[in-house]
């Protein structure tokens, strides 16, 4: 379906295609890597993301990863050895796909990649936004106006997945010998089922999780921190410092916490935004602080003696 020539396109993402310098073609959907400027010509895109974007890209990056992680935790058991070598794994995995799909990426065989500058939320929904100029006819310009924030996402999970599937059976196999035949594989069966999830997630609301990313990050990181540290009966310094493995829970917490205000402020006045790092200590501390005037027995006890 195409429209006659005329003096400007219609709809939000419909373009003419700019050849040697003129402009030729009807009115449709720009070619990939393009999307339309103001005069409605398909142009290159040839910035860089913005730290916003690699911080969105970042945080999808890390969803596999920390899943990877959660399921591994779960299902290998207390007195089991090999989660350690598990974690490393799943973090190679991930690492490599990363740079695997930076290296196909366009520019191909760098580790940088051009973007078209996310302008409005409906960039990331253009089938949303075809244009029908007489009403009955519909010109299909439906594009990656995000380009490639959209794909580049779907295409590491793709990595993610293949490498999962040559590497961790083999390792789980040999390593995983402190667990029963059912149990140690499945770790590998919830990365099957989360990986369409995230897919799926990705591909209908990539739009809303690049607005909402950041403080997703902080809710997320602050209530884990909080299920966490009451699971663990942790009210005080002594029982934090414990065990050296509340102490990786907690600065990994911290990361999540200085990412998610990262993303939120995104640096763009330093002087006002890296003082607000200060506040990461500040859920840990007010939970320690506060935990014994919310303890249940202590409640329970003050309750009775009132009655």
């Amino acid at each position: 379906m195409t429209v006659a020539m005329s003096s400007t396109c219609p709809g939000l993402y419909c373009g003419r295609i700019l050849i040697n310098g003129s402009v030729e073609g009807a009115c449709g959907v720009c070619p990939r890597g393009e999307r339309t400027n103001l005069q409605k010509v398909c142009e290159r895109c040839t910035e860089s993301p913005e730290l916003y974007d690699w911080l969105y890209l970042g945080f999808m990056a890390m969803l596999p990863l920390v899943l990877h992680w959660f399921f591994i935790e779960w299902y290998s058991g207390k007195k089991s050895s090999s989660a350690l070598l598990q974690h490393v794994t799943s973090m190679l995995e991930c690492s490599s796909s990363a740079v695997v799909t930076l290296l196909v990426t366009e520019p191909i065989g760098m580790l940088s990649i051009r973007s078209c500058r996310v302008q409005m939320l409906s960039d990331w929904y253009t089938m949303l936004y075809n244009p029908s100029p007489d009403y009955i006819n519909t010109l299909h310009c439906t594009q990656e106006a995000v380009y490639p924030l959209y794909t580049i996402v779907l295409i590491y999970y793709a990595f993610c997945l293949v490498l999962m599937m040559l590497l961790r059976p083999l390792l789980v196999k040999k390593i995983a010998c402190g667990l029963g035949k059912s149990d140690r594989f499945k770790s590998i069966y919830a990365a099957l089922y989360f990986f369409p999830i995230l897919t799926v997630l990705q591909a209908v609301g990539g739009g809303l999780l690049y607005y909402a990313f950041p403080y997703i990050i902080l809710v997320l990181s602050l209530v884990t921190l909080a299920v966490y540290m009451s699971a663990s009966e942790i009210q005080t310094f002594k029982n934090l410092v414990a065990k050296k493995k509340r102490l990786v829970v907690l600065f990994s917490h911290w990361l999540l916490h200085a990412y998610g205000i990262i993303s939120i402020s995104r640096l763009d006045k330093l002087e006002q935004d890296l003082p607000l790092l200060a506040l990461v200590p500040g859920p840990a501390l007010f939970y320690i602080v506060t935990s014994k005037f919310t303890e249940p027995s202590r409640i329970l006890s003050e309750g009775s003696n009132g009655h």
